[in-house]
């Protein structure tokens, strides 16, 4: 990898002032798990990395106004052993879809929710859009693993195995800048990016997630479609979150960003869970897709794991 300058921060304070003003000057390093890989690769070579592992105040899981404040450097074990997650049982299945106990014991949640496409385009170095000569890779090329949503010219999957579940609740993340803190919905913290000078994430290169909070009260599940147990990233999840101000059915891995069915969300609301409508919710939840040449399948998987992600929210007391 190329070589760059290495910096431990003790504050957020010191470690936002530690990142640049663009995406080449500093990388954060928490669990590292993806990042180390980026960079062997070449996808991605910061001047600088700074590694926020020590930094107190991102950790920690504690009740919070109601709901869930999750410090963003928990581990996804810290995350899916915790007795706080009880009442939050699709967040607890998504960190444990991740089947890598050592990913799981060294993964952060700021990570996981800032961790880049796992596409092989853009793995293999030719950008988020994938295109060539003005032309899409994805859409000619292997793309069984990709996008059935979104007109934009981008084709990858959202990456974030926490991200379904966190925008069903209404959760949101803290992040702090050099002009102190903000506040972003998970819902708008996700981005599909028009140019590959964009990124992913409604992050500026010197800013940090600090914390997720999360609301309480709903019922919900995940429900995740993959190959097998072992590690191995999900073919199409579901996340729903019902409660007293109406329902949430967001899916992963079928959109750039986590993708929020609207139209079945407010079906869902009214819902008795009976076998007709859960099947009138989930041919709503995919009414809009448009799967490429090798990836109609995760339609039907789409609508399969609406159904049973439905059924287990509503299970639940």
């Amino acid at each position: 990898m190329q070589a760059f300058e290495y910096a431990s921060p003790s504050t957020v304070k010191e470690a936002v002032a530690m990142l640049g003003s663009t995406w080449a000057d500093a990388a954060p390093l928490a669990g590292g798990t993806d990042l180390l890989s980026l960079m062997k690769d070449y996808v991605m070579s910061p001047k600088r990395v700074v590694n926020i592992k020590g930094i107190k105040e991102l950790g920690g899981i504690s009740a919070k106004s109601g709901g869930l404040r999750i410090g963003a450097n928990v581990t996804l074990d810290e995350l899916a052993s915790s007795p706080a997650l009880r009442a939050y049982p699709s967040l607890r299945t998504a960190a444990l879809g991740v089947a890598s106990p050592q990913i799981r014991n060294m993964g952060t949640v700021g990570g996981d929710l800032c961790q880049r496409p796992r596409c092989w385009y853009f793995r293999q170095g030719h950008g988020l859009l994938a295109m060539k000569g003005g032309k899409s890779l994805v859409v000619g090329g292997e793309n069984k693993y990709h996008a059935i949503f979104g007109n934009g010219p981008a084709k990858f999957v959202s990456a974030s195995s926490l991200g379904p579940a966190l925008v069903a609740l209404g959760a949101k993340l803290t992040v702090a800048g050099p002009s102190g803190t903000r506040t972003v919905d998970a819902a708008k913290f996700f981005v599909d990016p028009k140019s590959d000078t964009e990124r992913e994430i409604a992050l500026a290169p010197n800013e940090l997630v600090t914390e997720v909070l999360v609301p309480g009260g709903a019922r919900n599940a995940t429900y995740e479609v993959r190959h097998k147990e072992a590690l191995d990233w999900p073919l199409v999840t579901a996340s729903v979150a019902m409660g007293k101000d109406g329902a949430r059915i967001v899916l992963g891995h079928v959109a750039t960003t986590p993708y929020w069915a609207e139209e079945a969300s407010k079906m869902a609301a009214g819902s008795r869970g009976t076998d007709a409508e859960l099947e009138k919710i989930a041919e709503a939840a995919v009414a809009g897709a448009k799967p490429l040449s090798q990836n109609v399948y995760k339609v039907h998987l789409a609508k399969v794991a609406v159904k049973r992600a439905m059924k287990a929210a509503m299970a639940r007391a």
